[in-house]
């Protein structure tokens, strides 16, 4: 999987990060890596693009929360600990839409798990950029 960092300006500075390829066991701690990177850099505010993004795993779906987490400056599960990081995933979509991480265009395989999980009910999700980057 590749990931590429963009800034953009609306009323607040936004991070995009873009992932290309398949997020899951192999990749999601370079997504995790990534965000933290920016994080630490001063970002606050993520849209994750999604459309050049073909398959997500439950790893990545852990990815995804955790940098929800991450921008929230909540706790972070252990990403190693199997089970338990994955059922704080399921607790993602009853805390409430995410304020700080949204989603942009994902693809329809894509779009079906995050529906599946609950991830439309704790995620905005975008297919227009210039809409995205207005709701922060």
């Amino acid at each position: 999987m590749n990931i590429s960092v963009a800034q953009e300006n609306g009323r607040v500075p936004v991070t995009i990060i873009k992932l290309d390829g398949q997020l899951d066991g192999q990749t999601y701690q370079d997504l995790i890596t990534k965000a933290r990177e920016v994080y630490e850099g001063g970002a606050r505010d993520f849209l994750i693009d999604l459309s050049d993004l073909t398959y997500v795993s439950s790893a990545g779906l852990v990815a995804l929360h955790t940098v929800a987490l991450l921008a929230r400056g909540d706790a972070l599960p252990d990403s190693e600990a199997g089970w338990s990081a994955i059922r704080s995933v399921g607790r993602a979509s009853s805390s409430g839409i995410q304020d700080h991480v949204k989603l942009l265009k994902p693809r329809e395989e894509v779009q079906s798990v995050l529906e599946m999980v609950g991830f439309n009910n704790a995620f905005e999700i975008f297919t227009d950029l210039e809409d995205a980057i207005k709701s922060f």
